[in-house]
């Protein structure tokens, strides 16, 4: 196939049919189904052990695939690793620059890596530069740059040889807010140009705000797929009630019940273990009674706050707000940490 087939083989970027990867006996990949089209930013979201990293480095041509069908710009990994590489970008979790050298050699000597004239890689290193505003930094050595810098500067090596493809492993872990919110939009002018990216995120504001359609996984499978904006409607209702409650009230009048018994029980409209529960039943559409505060879910979180008045509870604190895409994760995922 001529590199003319290869990039007109296939409408989409990525093309995943029951991709599945496996560490021995560790199924890490089960199953997996996507489309990414080109030019978009997608996001694959879920708990640490989900199976995200895997996906990405399947992606990446780092990893073989151990079972279905993975076509990454119409081209196989198995057939094609080199070629596709040559057309991807690589954001890992951790900077990899090396910190001997300057701003400028770091990109230099990267893009010798793709064989690139010496001419032309120096021209993509003045343009990357002032992309990512590090051109008064370009003399500087890597090790004195701050955190947001060096994420920044990684993001413009993983750009010398205009990807079409690029992948970004939590790219902004760690960073300050005003430093994430210039890469947010260093990554938004990116797709602009037509670029196609693929993240992976634990801030789920990140990819509220960066994603047009996103998937989160959980136990190596794909529970939930869409838009930020179709994934909350689908799984959460419209407003959030928070409560909070003084601490010797909640202890005599909650119990001991566990946060999933009265999110079920409110969920079905039956009873529960909780006291609590079962003066917040009818209210809203579910409940979960955490340690520090009861959250109920309610198309009208005012209307919910005047209903609990007038049963006569009195939280200690009361706030309303917009659901959000942590809702829907933490609801398909659960709270519990996993090792």
């Amino acid at each position: 196939m001529s590199g003319a087939e290869g990039r007109g083989a296939d409408a989409a970027a990525i093309r995943c049919r029951g991709l599945v990867k496996r560490y021995g006996d560790v199924t890490a990949v089960a199953g997996l189904d996507l489309t990414v089209a080109r030019g978009e930013c997608f996001g694959l979201l879920g708990p640490n052990g989900a199976g995200k990293t895997s996906t990405m480095r399947m992606i990446g041509c780092v990893s073989p695939v151990s079972e279905g069908v993975l076509r990454v710009l119409g081209l196989d990994p198995a057939a094609d690793g080199p070629r596709i590489r040559a057309r991807l970008g690589v954001v890992p979790q951790e900077n990899t620059l090396d910190v001997e050298l300057t701003v400028a050699e770091n990109l230099l000597i990267y893009g010798r890596y793709f064989d690139l004239p010496r001419r032309v890689i120096r021209e993509r290193a003045a343009e990357l530069l002032e992309f990512v505003q590090l051109s008064e930094r370009a003399k500087d050595e890597v090790e004195p740059l701050s955190g947001g810098m060096k994420r920044r500067l990684t993001i413009a090596r993983a750009l010398v040889n205009e990807p079409d493809v690029l992948l970004l492993d939590e790219p902004t872990t760690g960073l300050d807010p005003q430093a994430r919110h210039l890469l947010w939009d260093r990554l938004y002018r990116l797709k602009q140009r037509g670029v196609t990216l693929i993240l992976t995120t634990h801030y789920m504001d990140e990819a509220e705000q960066l994603c047009d359609r996103l998937v989160i996984m959980d136990r190596a499978k794909i529970v939930a797929e869409g838009s930020p904006r179709e994934l909350i409607e689908r799984y959460v209702t419209r407003e959030v009630l928070e409560l909070r409650w003084p601490p010797d009230w909640q202890a005599e009048e909650a119990g001991p019940a566990e946060p999933s018994l009265a999110s079920a029980a409110a969920a079905a409209g039956g009873s529960a273990e909780s006291p609590l529960v079962r003066q917040l039943e009818g209210i809203a559409q579910r409940a979960e009674v955490l340690p520090d505060r009861t959250l109920l879910y309610a198309d009208d979180g005012e209307a919910a706050a005047e209903a609990i008045y007038a049963r006569g509870l009195q939280p200690e604190s009361v706030l309303v707000r917009r659901s959000s895409l942590e809702d829907v994760f933490l609801r398909l995922t659960g709270r519990s940490l996993i090792d």
